[in-house]
Formats: C-alpha cells, sequence, structure tokens
C-alpha cells in the first residue's frame, strides 16, 4: 500500500554526553563508548569536542562527520582528542537538510574563551532569535537552532558573573524543548528546559563527572548514577567536584510536560526517564491494551524493538502465549539505498522478515508503538499474512498521531497522518489487519509512573504555543 509519502517513522531526538575528568585524564573514549549507548537517539551525525583545562592554554580539539559512531571515529582520530573536558553529540535532523556543517558539538571562541555545546531538542522560538542576533552583527554558520543558544550564552557571559549564569539568563529566552551540555574553559553544564521534555542526567566514574541524555549511556561506562536534572535546572560541575544547581526557571510539578514518546519510543529499554523504567512503561502499555482490546489469538508478538516488551505485557495480560515473528537485520541502520518505484522488493522487507513457522497457520496478534502514515504497519501485516497468518490483529501502545510536533520528533504535518480525519476502523481497512486497537490516551500517563506529561501530537494540547507557520523544515536540531 502507498500513501504517496515516504515509509519511514520519525526521527528520534538526539543524544548529548559531555565529561569532566577531575583528574585531568583524557575524556574522548569513554565519550566514544557513552555515544555508542546512545546511538538510537541519532544515526545522521556523530561529533566529540574536548579540551585541556589544566594547561591554562584553552585549546579545543574536535572531530564530527556524518555517519554512526564507529564511522565516524577510529582510533586514529580519537588519539588526537587530547583533554579532560570533552562533550559529545549524536544527531537525528527533525526535519531539512543533514550536513556536516549542521553537525555537533558547536565550538565557538567568544571573548570569555571557548565554548562546546551539543544540544537535544527544538526550539519554537529560533527565528524571533536569530533575526535578533542578525541584526546584532551575528553571522551564522548553520541552520540549526543549537547556534541560536549558544550565542546567547556567549552574549550574557560577557555581562555575567559565571558561566552557569549566563545560561539561566540565556534559558530565559528560548522557548521549546531542550537539554543540553555546554562545556567552558574550566566548567562543565548541564540545561534542561522549565518543561522537561527531553530527559537529562548526573552520573559519576572514579574522579570524572558525566552529564547526558540517558542513564543507559552511565551504565555502559560503569558510572554511578547520581539523579536526573531536573526541569527547568541548571547544574555546573566545578573544578573542585562541586555541583552547583539553579532552579530559578522551573515550574509547578503540573506543568512540566515530559514527552511521553520517550517511554514509548525513543529511549532504550534499560533506561530510567525520571526515575520510572522504560521497560516497565512498555509493559504496563501492553497490558492496559490486552484488557481494552482483547481479542482469541494464538500468539502475541511484537515489531522490533520498541514493539517487542509491550507485546510481553499483553502476552502476561491476556494469557496468549508470547513469540518472536520477525528476523532482524542488525546492520541495517535508519537510512539506506531504498529500492527504486520499478523494484518488487519491499523496502521493510530489508530490516525485518517474518518467520513462516512461527506464524503459519495461527492467529497473530502484532503490537507496534505507532502507526504515522500507515505504510510500514500495511506492509507487515501483509508480510505476515503472507507467511500464512490466518488473522492479524494489530495493537498500537499509543494513541492515534493526529498532530505534529514541535519539540524533537519528526511527526509530519497532519494531512500526512494516516489518524487524521479517518476512524479507526477506516485505519484498520487501510492496513489489512483484522482488528486494530490503539491505546486509550486517559491511560497515557500511567506509562510514566503517573509523572506529568506532554500528549500534544495525540491531543492537540501543547504545552508551549507551537510557532507560528511550520518551520522545523528551516530550522532543524
Amino acid at each position: 500500500m502507498d500513501f504517496g509519502v515516504s515509509e519511514k517513522k520519525f526521527g528520534e531526538s538526539c543524544g548529548v554526553f559531555g565529561m569532566y575528568d577531575l583528574s585531568g585524564g583524557d575524556v574522548a573514549s569513554t565519550i566514544y563508548y557513552g555515544l555508542y549507548a546512545l546511538q538510537h537517539r541519532g544515526q545522521e551525525s556523530a561529533g566529540i569536542a574536548v579540551t585541556n583545562t589544566l594547561n591554562g592554554k584553552n585549546i579545543v580539539h574536535a572531530h564530527k562527520d556524518l555517519g554512526r559512531v564507529n564511522e565516524v571515529f577510529n582510533e586514529n582520530n580519537l588519539a588526537t582528542l587530547k583533554g579532560n573536558l570533552g562533550v559529545g553529540h549524536v544527531r537525528y535532523s527533525t526535519a531539512g537538510a543533514s550536513s556536516r556543517e549542521n553537525s555537533q558539538p558547536l565550538v565557538l571562541a567568544y571573548a570569555k574563551g571557548t565554548l562546546m555545546l551539543a544540544h537535544n531538542g527544538n526550539l519554537v522560538n529560533t527565528p524571533q532569535l536569530r533575526s535578533e542576533l542578525a541584526m546584532g552583527g551575528a553571522i551564522f554558520q548553520t541552520t540549526i537552532d543549537t547556534e541560536t543558544i549558544a550565542y546567547h550564552i556567549a552574549r550574557e557571559r560577557i555581562k555575567s558573573r559565571s558561566i552557569q549564569a549566563a545560561t539561566v539568563r540565556a534559558m530565559s529566552k528560548v522557548l521549546g524543548s531542550y537539554s543540553f551540555v555546554v562545556a567552558s574553559p574550566r566548567k562543565l553544564i548541564g540545561a534542561r528546559d522549565p518543561w522537561g521534555f527531553r530527559p537529562l542526567v548526573i552520573g559519576k566514574l572514579d574522579n570524572a563527572y558525566i552529564i547526558t541524555s540517558e542513564t543507559c549511556a552511565l551504565e555502559t561506562i560503569d558510572a554511578e548514577f547520581i539523579r536526573d536534572v531536573l526541569p527547568g535546572e541548571v547544574v555546573a560541575i566545578l573544578p573542585d567536584g562541586t555541583i552547583e544547581s539553579n532552579l530559578d526557571l522551573s515550574l509547578s510539578d503540573e506543568e512540566v510536560a515530559r514527552c511521553v514518546f520517550e517511554y514509548i519510543y525513543f529511549c532504550r529499554p534499560d533506561t530510567k526517564f525520571d526515575g520510572f523504567s522504560v521497560t516497565k512503561s512498555r509493559f504496563i502499555a501492553g497490558k492496559i491494551l490486552a484488557r481494552v482490546h482483547p481479542v482469541d489469538a494464538d500468539l502475541v508478538v511484537g515489531v522490533p524493538e520498541s514493539g517487542n516488551m509491550a507485546a510481553v505485557g499483553y502476552s502476561v495480560e491476556s494469557k496468549i502465549p508470547y513469540g518472536i515473528a520477525f528476523t532482524k537485520n542488525t546492520y541495517v541502520g535508519r537510512t539506506f539505498i531504498k529500492p527504486r518505484q520499478s523494484s518488487r522488493v519491499k523496502s521493510v522487507k530489508i530490516k525485518l522478515n517474518a518467520l513462516r513457522d512461527v506464524v503459519n497457520g495461527r492467529r497473530i496478534i502484532i503490537v507496534d508503538d505507532s502507526i504515522v502514515r500507515g505504510t510500514t504497519s500495511g506492509q507487515i501485516i501483509s508480510m505476515l499474512r503472507e507467511a500464512g497468518a490466518r488473522e492479524v490483529h494489530m495493537r498500537i501502545s499509543s494513541p492515534p498521531f493526529k498532530h505534529p510536533c514541535y519539540f524533537g520528533i519528526d511527526i509530519p504535518k497532519e494531512n500526512q497522518l494516516i489518524a487524521n480525519g479517518r476512524t479507526v476502523e477506516e485505519i484498520c481497512k487501510l492496513i489489512g489487519a483484522d482488528s486494530l486497537g490503539y491505546l486509550p490516551i486517559e491511560n497515557l500517563r500511567e506509562l510514566s509512573g503517573g509523572l506529568p506529561i506532554c500528549d500534544a501530537c495525540f491531543s492537540g494540547k501543547y504545552p508551549v504555543d507551537p510557532p507560528v507557520g511550520d518551520i522545523r523544515g528551516e530550522y532543524d536540531k
């Protein structure tokens, strides 16, 4: 089936990793492994920038390029990145072109020294901020809103007592979602927007401190989890190991709006987002689906990877056996050379293939995290039928996507969303399923353990006013 648009789902957020070794050890190789653990958050580009805080020279060594972490870095270029303070980044652009110039971290030399900055999120007032800076003489080297943040921090630092104070003042001007790390000549800064859209955590490894996107990155390098950076908080790691905190921009608990799709899809299953297990979240989603959308069947299966744990939850609640119905080509990334339209090869089969011996002659419940345009879901259902499935019942661990996101998810415009203007029954018929059930929107908050969330892509209720017009293609992250 074809809705006239690309069959890809949507882009992940980016991943950030900052590290400060107070003993003076080089951090680049550890940042490399941290980025490897965050690779699921972005596969378009990767970068690392480091400096030595002990020699007083304030020289930055950086390397970044298009590609995955293991494609961008090797032993030779990692060996050139000498320094005990650094930041790293993996990127997925939520819209617009992917180019080396837009890769991060950004390195900015200014009157007070050098800033290295890596950002995860999307601002909604970038055009206004860029216009203000341009009228003041700023020359932009990229099209990413990260550069706008960096410029504002640098500008505020000129009239502030510290880099952390400058960061707070800059944050008061920017609107939208952001979790970022900044390395100044002798400090590591972490900042999270007041709504807390994206995760950010603090860890410690021996005498080094880490600020990164997910707890899984800390576990990968055997670092100790200290705590989450709170919504609206700026934290600074000082040369003596002090963690300084500023919460001037914090909101009330009920105003906080964590992206619920971090729990449903973005985060790695072994991550905890603001203290709540992502694996548990997806398991709960599956149990809810089994209660509200039961069906007689022989086997419950998940679409790898984010559908698997929800499928387990459905199986446990329904007492229908869980099975693995797909083999996945782990060597295929987010981008690959897609077949020409004239080819009869379905591109989804390059990534997944159904196991005939598992599904043949059986009634299958298939659990996935979402349906965006519907093309991929239709292809997967057709694949199961071709493998001999008698019935295919689809269950989705999120509500129907009806609205675009402006805070870091590459959800298309409303007219490209299959749920826009269609009933569940109509969607079911379009994708070729025997039945279709979505997670009820009123159950979403159970996925975060009761913590406040943003569900705007489902409800249309944005915690921050979206921009006038869709600017995501012009100012991407």
